[in-house]
């Protein structure tokens, strides 16, 4: 066997299901988002439940709605049946997953369901089957063939069951109007949730990790104030403490080329003028966008009045986990 080749006809076979099922979404897809967002609006959930392959599938499915702002919870049908329903409430919806419709534990379940009142989409490879008669809307999941040799294991069937999950929690984050803000808020021990939580305020350097010295200082006044802060700049300020520029170890090693005796100089005469700064009250991805873009390791945080209050270094970020 041409063990690359076998690999590569089994993702033929799912992109194949992938592509028929994406061209069967119709406006039934669009009574399913409207459904669910009147469920969260009315202060309700969904119900995700499934057995044997799709159970999984319906775990990730419930993670992801979850995670982007659509709360939701995973049902084992047999479980439901001993106690776990009470999970289900009178202004849930539920979704229910099964590619043949006939998936006994599940069709166990629907009664239940019905009597609470609330509604059921299904996802299934045949509207026809009796989960697809026993619910108030059908999503169609439809496949030509598992990639599976005997036709069996669900492969193809409950790719596409996964992406069609994925597509109904990433239009109900957008018809949501859900930002990056509100998923880092979902998130908060995670490298997002910090990135986008954390604000410069959080992460700057102050007091004597900040190293700043007063306009007309010599070089070697700057270099010694970065010495004892181990910062790898100085901000130069007024009498006020507003900034007049900034001075990195990066300069010092360019104007030590050019001038011997560079700790004897103003460092007004080598210091850059108005350097790219930050405020305190911005996100710490800003930071990295930054860095990113201009290529610089040390950014000066000032007020809305141009007084310095802190210093941001690159060396800190990894040790805060946002970089």
């Amino acid at each position: 066997m041409n063990f690359q080749k076998r690999a590569k006809e089994v993702m033929d076979v799912e992109i194949a299901g992938l592509e028929k099922v994406r061209d069967s979404i119709n406006g039934n897809f669009s009574i399913a988002i409207e459904w669910i967002l009147a469920t969260l609006k009315n202060g309700g959930k969904v119900i995700v439940s499934g057995v044997g392959k799709n159970f999984h599938i319906g775990q990730k499915m419930a993670a992801t709605f979850t995670s982007t702002g659509t709360p939701a919870v995973l049902l084992h049908p047999i479980e439901a049946m001993h106690g776990d329903f009470g999970i289900v409430g009178d202004k849930d919806i539920v979704l229910a997953l099964s590619y043949s419709g006939a998936s006994d534990e599940l069709l166990a379940i629907l009664p239940a369901f019905k009597r609470r009142g609330v509604k059921i989409i299904s996802m299934t490879g045949d509207a026809t089957s009796p989960l697809g008669q026993q619910s108030d809307l059908v999503l169609p999941i439809t496949v030509d063939k598992e990639a599976c040799p005997f036709g069996m294991a669900p492969t193809a069937s409950t790719t596409v069951t996964l992406a069609l999950g994925d597509a109904l929690a990433i239009v109900l984050l957008e018809a949501r109007g859900f930002k990056k803000e509100d998923y880092a808020k979902l998130h908060p021990g995670g490298a997002i949730g910090r990135t986008l939580l954390l604000k410069v305020s959080d992460v700057m350097r102050t007091s004597d990790r900040l190293a700043k010295v007063p306009s007309g200082s010599k070089v070697k006044e700057a270099v010694l104030a970065m010495t004892g802060a181990r910062a790898g700049c100085v901000a130069v300020v007024d009498g006020s403490d507003r900034l007049l520029g900034i001075f990195t170890d990066g300069d010092l090693r360019r104007h030590l080329i050019e001038t011997p005796d560079i700790t004897e100089v103003s460092i007004d005469s080598v210091m850059t003028r108005k350097p790219i700064t930050l405020r305190p009250d911005q996100l710490a991805v800003d930071i990295l966008k930054i860095y990113e873009e201009k290529n610089i390791d040390d950014l000066v945080v000032v007020d809305a009045g141009n007084v310095v209050v802190g210093a941001v270094d690159i060396q800190d970020l990894p040790k805060l986990k946002i970089l």
